[in-house]
């Protein structure tokens, strides 16, 4: 039956997440398709241009942990 195969994978991906993002269940249920899909191209580092070394420098400044 479709709705159930739609709750199984549901289910399912609610678990990847939380493992993949640390979501909790109420933070999967309330984002949307489009945050989903921001942070999976995150992960996969799409859209993504590397970080420069004057960027590396400047955070380094801005937060110095020793």
């Amino acid at each position: 039956m479709m709705g159930e195969e739609f709750a199984v994978a549901a289910v399912r991906l609610a678990g990847a997440v939380g493992l993949a993002f640390g979501w909790v269940p109420d933070t999967f249920w309330n984002a949307t398709p489009a945050e989903l899909g921001a942070l999976v191209r995150a992960l996969r580092g799409e859209d993504a241009d590397p970080v420069g070394g004057d960027e590396i420098a400047r955070l380094k400044e801005l937060f110095p942990d020793g």
